[in-house]
């Protein structure tokens, strides 16, 4: 029952009969190009077949094997990552991984200070234009450093992508995200930069933070400003890896059809979370 329930609200939403919306893809594609820290291991991708599937069939098989660090490209940092005592990957509830969008766009601010990091004041002014960050809400820092990507030397902003001493690139404040474990409740903090801690950290103080209250990051999030800074539903398709510490994304916007990308929205798409809490219950039920 709870099945049919979810593929019949499946068709309905993608044929566009429960509300109209836009899907927008804030993923950079996973390959040989995407960004990881220097310290790891990259991308590869070994045809374990490709053709024919066996002599004289003209049956056609592609099958590979992937090898590749957990934190590539746009990515999901599991809690883990920095706490020996909280969530990996597939103990993250799956509640956390969809929430309100809450864009932090401190694109001016970052064209004066390449180092920048988010402070109160931007969340601050946030919440003047926007309300009251919602419960479970996905907040990503929009820097426009996503435009970079995949250009190491830019991402990194450096001339040796391999020095991490180097690194020039902005990030969150960790006095801004203490505030909003104290203040708000979020489910995942995000940046469209290679890090969550801007790039001449050596603690990395904002990973241990979250890490520390079971808060989920995301890292080079791509084509934020396609996306308004409030109302849009982001959802996060991450690997259930046993044990993991994170692994690739798929992250995907739900904005309802109208909705400007230069502002906030008037008509957020409870109706998505609401379905979505719905089904999730049920799930749980059978």
């Amino acid at each position: 029952m709870a099945l049919f329930i979810l593929a019949t609200f499946t068709v309905l939403l993608y044929s566009g009969h429960c509300f109209d919306y836009k899907v927008v893809d804030l993923t950079h594609i996973h390959g040989n190009d995407s960004i990881y820290w220097p310290t790891h291991t990259g991308y590869e991708l070994i045809y374990s077949q490709r053709g024919n599937f066996g002599p004289g069939d003209d049956l056609w098989v592609a099958a590979y094997t992937l090898k590749t660090t957990e934190h590539l490209g746009t990515h999901l940092d599991a809690p883990v990552h920095f706490n020996q005592y909280s969530w990996t990957t597939h103990q993250i509830p799956i509640d956390h991984l969809v929430g309100p969008g809450v864009i932090i766009d401190v694109k001016d601010k970052v064209k004066n200070d390449l180092d920048y990091r988010v402070t109160v004041a931007d969340i601050e002014k946030w919440e003047e234009n926007n309300g009251r960050i919602p419960n479970g809400a996905i907040v990503i820092m929009n820097s426009g450093w996503h435009e970079r990507y995949p250009d190491k030397k830019r991402v990194f902003n450096t001339e040796d992508p391999i020095d991490t001493k180097t690194f020039h690139f902005p990030s969150w404040h960790e006095d801004t995200v203490a505030w909003m474990v104290a203040h708000r409740t979020i489910h995942v903090l995000g940046v469209d930069s290679p890090s969550l801690d801007y790039g001449q950290s050596r603690k990395f103080p904002v990973h241990v933070l979250i890490s520390s209250e079971n808060i989920c990051g995301l890292e080079n999030v791509g084509y934020l400003d396609r996306i308004p800074v409030s109302g849009a539903i982001i959802s996060i398709g991450a690997m259930k890896t046993e044990d993991g510490s994170g692994c690739p994304a798929r992250v995907i916007a739900l904005i309802p059809q109208g909705e400007s990308t230069s502002g906030s929205s008037k008509h957020p798409p409870f109706f998505i979370l609401s379905m979505l809490c719905f089904i999730y219950h049920i799930l749980l039920t059978y």
